[in-house]
């Protein structure tokens, strides 16, 4: 892929290390997408389920991969974006299932306890970088971050999930047939924010801990690198 618009400001090739995104949903595959584009190359894409027709409203997906694994049809996109991708993703069809992970982590999956689970496995695992975890409603969306050299940040991005999946479930706005809202530009900005912080991390830049935005009303919320 032809880098020349980006590749002065941002050299994907100066870390090699792997980037798991952890559910190919709304937030994963956009994530997945901008990430792509940036000549990021290097990703294990983790996720169990399928294409639904409700989902191309605000995921990455098309028409044609209704029905396909999400983390097969995701691949596709990447490698169309990019044939490079070919030679370095890989897939994980059945979804995080307790496997130790290095490098880099986005948690996209939409079940907390989930994302708490694999928070807490790898709090002493020294083959990680960072984390990077997002949440979005309709109209505001939260992400938080934390490099895993920073006891403090872990500390505090491990406290954002003492909650349980019923409890965000109640604060989801749903449709009259009980499937829960969402609309693209929600789900473009933060994750968006959510790169950004990636790159700027790589750079040497720091990491905002917190963002959060209020997308339809254009209010946003950064806190900061913990000290």
């Amino acid at each position: 892929m032809d880098l020349s618009k980006s590749h002065e400001f941002f050299q994907p090739e100066n870390d090699n290390s792997r980037i798991h995104i952890v559910g190919c949903g709304s937030v994963g595959s956009t994530v997945a997408e901008n990430l792509v584009r940036c000549g990021v190359t290097n990703l294990t894409l983790w996720d169990f389920d399928h294409v639904e027709a409700h989902n191309i409203v605000n995921q990455m997906f098309r028409q044609k991969d209704i029905g396909r694994p999400k983390a097969e049809a995701l691949a596709d996109i990447l490698t169309e974006i990019n044939p490079d991708v070919a030679d370095t993703i890989q897939l994980q069809p059945k979804g995080w299932q307790g496997k130790n992970m290095s490098g880099y982590i986005f948690l996209c999956v939409d079940n907390i306890e989930l994302r708490r689970k694999i928070v807490e496995q790898h709090l002493n695992n020294s083959s990680v970088k960072a984390m990077f975890d997002f949440r979005t409603g309709l109209e505001f969306a939260q992400h938080y971050a934390a490099d895993w050299q920073n006891d403090k940040m872990k500390e505090d991005f491990l406290a954002s999930m003492q909650f349980s999946h019923d409890e965000a479930k109640e604060e989801a706005p749903v449709s009259a047939c009980g499937i829960t809202l969402g609309v693209a530009p929600t789900v473009r900005i933060i994750s968006a924010f959510g790169v950004c912080n990636f790159i700027n991390f790589l750079k040497g830049e720091g990491l905002k801990t917190f963002v959060v935005c209020d997308m339809f009303h254009f209010q946003l919320t950064a806190f900061p690198m913990t000290e």
